[in-house]
């Protein structure tokens, strides 16, 4: 059973509600569940068109709506973090001493297989359990 779990949410795909069920499953009855979103902030290029509070609200409104996602769900508290997805989340991971990592993956395409998913990455470089949910 694992006592430290993050759950690396997208708000854009739909895994929040099996994620949390695989957490309570796999999780100690202490354990810690951690839901973590990671901002990603435009590009030093595109932000210098983005008005400041435009950026702003974007990242107010992914924490909203991660707060939203969770709420009302017991031993779970949502993280918002600012950075590249799968680096930011593996980080954070080693940094609050995850015991595991629960995300999403989406069917992949060919695409995939050159620039790899977010998932693929966080499995490749996590110290730590990773559980990829379908």
């Amino acid at each position: 059973m694992y006592e430290k779990i993050i759950l690396a949410l997208s708000l854009e795909h739909g895994f929040a509600e099996q994620a949390i069920e695989t957490a309570q499953r796999l999780g100690s009855k202490s354990a810690e569940v951690i839901a973590v979103h990671v901002y990603e902030p435009p590009s030093g290029s595109v932000s210098a068109y983005l008005d400041d509070d435009l950026v702003q609200k974007a990242y107010n409104d992914a924490k909203r709506m991660l707060t939203a996602r969770v709420n009302g769900v017991a031993n779970v508290t949502p993280v918002i973090l600012k950075g590249h997805s799968s680096r930011t989340i593996t980080e954070y991971a080693t940094k609050i001493g995850a015991d595991a990592i629960i995300v999403g993956s989406h069917k992949p395409g060919l695409r995939d297989y050159f620039l790899g998913t977010t998932a693929a990455r966080i499995v490749r470089q996590a110290s730590c359990a990773v559980i990829v949910l379908r």
